[in-house]
Formats: structure tokens, sequence, C-alpha cells
């Protein structure tokens, strides 16, 4: 799944790429992936960018419209809001295919399959495309970007100043639970998924396990640190890289997520996994369980 860098990362190459251009078409190719209806998907069309920004791990395409009329339902200055989830991403044309985008409603291609085709006046566009079976990425057509709830109740962005070892304290007082959980739950921090949570804190040196109210003054201040500069250098990794290019940076960023089987690059320990139904999380037990492997219950279900 595109988190924080990657997300930083289109925005960058699409702003500078498509500012003031206008959009001549936004043709729907997963029914299921556009999840509004007013403004309408039209509403786009004929309408220029007036740039692009990130709202923790969702894209938001920003235009107006001068010449529309203010009291219609295709309102002026509609948001283009895209979360690509686990399975989406984006792909760049500097000339966009010929071919007719005919409107599907989803199925089961494990392919990756068009869920969107936006156009500009300069022939160029993009396709928001999502490969697997499960089809989660989500469009939406808004006046504002707060109108989307999921938008409207993300926590704070981790690398916007205001971010503070006392604002991450206040969070983990909230409730005890597992640090890994408070780092992917986005309404306590934006934009960090299951891969940077386990680069964070294999960083940190801290177990996915430990919980939050069990931290010191240190430890808060250490995870801490941790976030902001493990998130800054991925960001500093994508930038000026094209769409195309940002997922291979990120898999060659990784010190321990994805890295299973391998040696840690600190202390040459095995990277280790835990297993879930539907994820998985990588650390090293050397450098953050004190050399104590966690229990994978998928694993030992199976031996049994």
């Amino acid at each position: 799944m595109p988190e924080l860098p990657e997300v930083e990362g289109l925005v960058t190459f699409l702003d500078g790429r498509t500012r003031g251009r206008t959009i001549t078409g936004a043709d729907v190719g997963n029914i299921a992936a556009l999840k509004t209806y007013a403004p309408p998907l039209t509403a786009l069309a004929g309408a220029t960018v007036r740039g692009w920004s990130r709202h923790g791990k969702w894209l938001d395409l920003a235009s107006f419209t001068p010449d529309a009329d203010p009291d219609s339902d295709d309102a002026a200055d509609p948001h283009l809001l895209v979360h690509l989830s686990r399975g989406g991403w984006l792909r760049w044309y500097d000339a966009v295919p010929a071919t007719t985008v005919r409107p599907r409603l989803g199925g089961s291609a494990r392919g990756a399959v068009i869920a969107l085709r936006v156009r500009f006046d300069d022939g160029s566009g993009f396709d928001l495309t999502e490969a697997g079976t499960q089809k989660r990425l989500a469009v939406h057509v808004v006046r504002s970007p707060g109108d989307v709830e999921q938008v409207a109740t993300l926590g704070p962005e981790p690398l916007d100043p205001a971010f503070t070892p006392d604002v991450l304290r206040e969070l983990m007082a909230r409730k005890n639970q597992q640090v890994k959980g408070l780092l992917r739950d986005q309404s306590a921090v934006a934009g960090i998924g299951n891969a940077y949570s386990d680069e964070i804190l294999h960083v940190a040196r801290m177990s996915p396990y430990k919980l939050t109210k069990s931290f010191t003054a240190d430890d808060v201040a250490a995870l801490h640190a941790a976030i902001v500069g493990t998130l800054t250098d991925a960001v500093a990794a994508a930038a000026g890289k094209p769409a195309k290019e940002l997922k291979d940076a990120k898999r060659a960023g990784m010190r321990v997520h994805g890295r299973t089987g391998l040696a840690c690059p600190v202390c040459g320990d095995t990277v280790r996994e835990v297993s879930f139904a539907d994820r998985s999380l990588q650390y090293c037990a050397t450098c953050q369980t004190g050399g104590q492997p966690l229990a994978d219950r998928r694993l030992s279900r199976l031996l049994k």
C-alpha cells in the first residue's frame, strides 16, 4: 500500500506536470471505485488544476472552474480525492492511449484493472489502476476534502512541525495498545501504514508489541525521532522520481519490511516475520526484542 512518502512523491510528480492544465475528461473504469455522486464526475471536465496536495495517504487534486454557476450542483472548485488502498497505483502517460475506458462493476481479476482515467488538454493524463481480487481503491469528487469522513478524521501529520513529542505522548496515553497498532491508526497519526511502522520501530529499536502506556519520556522521544527521521528520509528518497519508479524506491529503502529471511542491515541477525490473516510484520529480534522471537500464531497452528 502506498504510504506517506510515496503519496508525497506522487503529489510532487503530478503537481509539476498538471498544475494549470485543463481537465478534458474523467472516465470511470471500475464503477465500484467511485464513492460519490454529487458533484458528479463530469464536474471535473473543463476544470483547471489548481494543484495537488496530500492528506495522510490520500491524494487531492484541487481544481477550479471560472465560468461555473456557483448555484449549480456541478459546483465550481471540485476536488478529486483518491485513496489507492493496498493494490492501487497511478500510471502516468505523456500521451494518453486512444482506447476507450469501458465501465465495469468490479470483478475478481487479479491483474491490474483501470478504475479511472483522467485526461488533460495537452494530451497527457493518468490511469488509476488496481490489482488483486479485493478492489478497495476509492475515488471521491467533493467540494471540500473534509466532506470525506476518512479525511476529516485523520490524525496529525507526522512531518508537521506541530507534531511534537508531547503530541505523540498524548496520543499514546489515550489507551493502552500495541505501538504498532497506534502507528497504523490513521485517526492517531496520518500516513503511516504497515511498511513504515515496521521501519520506524526498527529504527527506534522497539518491539511492535510494546504497550503505549509502558513508554517512558525517553521512549516517546526516541519513537518520535524515529518517526520523523524515517519518514523524512523516505520522502527525500522519493522526491523527483517519476511515478513508475516510486514503488521500487520504496522497496529499495526498506531495512526490515518485506525482508523476511534476509540479514538485518544493523546487526546481521535474520529478519523475522509475524503473519496475520491479511498482512504480516517484519522485525529484527536482536535490535528490537532483546533477542526473543515473537510468537507467530499462524505458523504455530501449522506446526501442531
